[in-house]
């Protein structure tokens, strides 16, 4: 087991996330950063699918009760054990006792935080990601106990890296949605041209930027949407899914993010900028 002394600013179990359910209103949910988290997990030799521990902005700390194997891999908050400071992107032993938390946020905004076996938190609806409407919690919570299993013996095929975080790119690419054409030349030419501002109305269900562009009077009925589809409201505002996203909108999709355009976004903070890289 390992006990949450302190849960941080919003920390969640997550993993690749549930599929098969989007027509029943599910959303697919699993970490933000796909690309971090399943590096965590590589580094460990985990199944690409185990569960990891997203954390957001500020870190948790807490007390591993079994001996084991971790990795972090994306935003730097400054992690230490026992006081210690430790890297990312490195396999590090636990021993039971050993106290693990984060300091400063360096670079990015999620870090993601493995453990040799992943995190044993219940199953549903075939996933373990945390997602408030279907799992018990919506984020960890002080003196909160998540299984693990213990590991005394691993010998990993590799046991540090160079950093992978995205957090320094700055260019999204996209592809162009389904209402792509309704978009007159000026509105195109700021979606290539502009950046994007950050706003603070950003989480998992949804990132805004403070820039618009030309307002519209465009119709359409309630479609499907996925994870990195923005979507353009009447007034110019650009409303980008993600994890937690809605299903369905009725707001004209012109684009549609890559994944690893989701994982880039996923790692900006409110006054970050991007650049959008529109793909034919």
């Amino acid at each position: 087991m390992v006990k949450i002394i302190r849960s941080g600013f919003f920390t969640t179990i997550q993993d690749t996330g549930r599929f098969g359910l989007r027509h029943k209103g599910v959303p697919i949910s699993g970490s933000m950063d796909l690309y971090s988290s399943s590096i965590a997990n590589s580094l460990l030799n985990n199944d690409v699918k185990d569960a990891v521990m997203e954390i957001t902005m500020t870190g948790p700390k807490m007390v591993f009760n079994v001996s084991t194997y971790l990795s972090i891999t994306g935003a730097d908050m400054s992690p230490t054990l026992n006081d210690n400071p430790i890297n990312n992107y490195a396999v590090i032993k636990v021993q039971e006792g050993d106290i693990l938390q984060f300091g400063k946020l360096k670079t990015g905004f999620r870090t993601y935080l493995a453990v040799k076996g992943g995190f044993r938190t219940a199953v549903k609806l075939g996933s373990r990601s945390f997602y408030k409407p279907i799992t018990s919690l919506n984020c960890l919570k002080d003196g909160m106990e998540i299984e693990i299993s213990e590991f005394q013996l691993f010998e990993p095929k590799i046991t540090q890296m160079k950093s992978q975080s995205l957090h320094h790119f700055d260019e999204i690419i996209a592809y162009r949605g389904p209402e792509f054409s309704m978009l007159n030349k000026e509105s195109v030419k700021k979606l290539k041209s502009q950046r994007f501002i950050v706003a603070k109305e950003n989480n998992r269900m949804a990132y805004q930027f403070i820039e618009t562009i030309e307002e519209h009077n465009y119709e359409m009925l309630t479609s499907a949407t996925l994870p990195g589809t923005v979507q353009l409201t009447p007034s110019g505002k650009l409303i980008i899914l993600m994890s937690d996203g809605q299903t369905t909108g009725g707001y004209p999709r012109i684009l549609q993010l890559t994944k690893r355009g989701i994982a880039v976004l996923a790692q900006k903070r409110s006054g970050d900028s991007i650049a959008f890289k529109i793909s034919n």
